[in-house]
């Protein structure tokens, strides 16, 4: 399975099993007048939606380039993704502590709390199976065997999201769960509109701990493989005492890299040879390393 494929499959799993939780939830929450389960409702609509998003980011980013767009279109799933995390702090987020409260200032006993924590049980089990298929993807992905590295370093913005979404889904219904069960326990809504509250801090905060990620690869970041001692090496089997000068590595997408770097000619007198060598160099490139879509190299003598 291709990179954009795995990522596109987890993004689908995450839609269908949100999708259905958010219909329990809406039900659940009408039954049982639970803020809890009506802020995790809503959390359940942004996320899907968000992914709805996601998945017109990945058919925009496969794009052909063009005179407006040279490097093509692969940074469109960086965009939508920065737009999800606006939805999930908005949305998600300020509308849960919107609601936590309001409940708070108009305290309304739980109705038929066994159903509600029945359908909080039956969408941490949905959502964990999305954040299972989630960290699989992750694991056949991640090269640095730390899921916090994989996070601060990975490229994959998709991937990014639908995790810290399914992570922040699965923490916003444990807090929900213990919550509604509390206010059910003592008698107490309060604790029910606390649980709101707290939901909604947990996305809001995950919202931007995710937007500052994002940011950086709007911005531009350098991908999270080290290109550089490969090409290297492959310079030097191909033009003996040659250097590489002011080489440049870009992340322009979802499983797309562009580099730039320039060669001298090393042992090489003629030009036309030198020529031959490069482009042999490149072709050995786009086979060694095909997610690297664009390459400008320059033969030169200084840096």
């Amino acid at each position: 399975m291709s990179s954009g494929s795995g990522s596109t499959k987890v993004i689908l799993i995450a839609m269908m099993a949100n999708l259905t939780i958010a219909l329990a939830k809406f039900i659940g929450a009408y039954v049982s007048k639970s803020s809890a389960l009506l802020a995790e409702a809503i959390h359940s609509v942004v996320d899907t939606t968000n992914q709805v998003l996601l998945l017109l980011g990945e058919k925009a980013s496969k794009k052909k380039p063009d005179d407006a767009h040279p490097l093509g279109y692969g940074r469109e799933t960086f965009f939508w993704s920065f737009v999800v995390t606006i939805l999930l702090f908005s949305l998600g987020g300020l509308f849960a502590i919107y609601e936590g409260i309001h409940k708070l200032e108009d305290p309304q006993p739980l109705h038929h709390p066994i159903l509600a924590v029945g359908i909080l049980g039956f969408s941490i089990l949905l959502e964990g199976y999305s954040f299972y298929a989630c960290l699989k993807e992750i694991r056949r992905k991640n090269p640095f065997h730390n899921l916090w590295t994989w996070f601060r370093k990975t490229t994959t913005a998709g991937l990014l999201v639908i995790f810290t979404e399914d992570a922040g889904a699965l923490i916003g219904l444990m807090i929900a769960t213990v919550c509604v069960s509390l206010s059910w326990a003592l008698d107490n809504p309060a604790f029910d509109a606390y649980g709101s509250i707290l939901i909604g801090c947990l996305l809001v905060g995950l919202a931007v701990l995710l937007a500052r990620e994002i940011k950086s690869l709007i911005i531009g970041e350098s991908p999270s493989k080290n290109y550089r001692p490969h090409i290297e090496s492959l310079v030097r089997s191909h033009i003996p005492n040659s250097q590489v000068l002011r080489f440049l590595a870009l992340q322009t997408g979802d499983g797309e890299v562009m580099i730039s770097f320039k060669i001298t000619p090393g042992n090489i007198k003629e030009v036309s040879k030198l020529i031959q060598t490069i482009n042999q160099i490149e072709d050995q490139i786009r086979t060694q390393f095909p997610e690297i879509k664009w390459q400008f190299v320059e033969p030169d003598i200084q840096d």
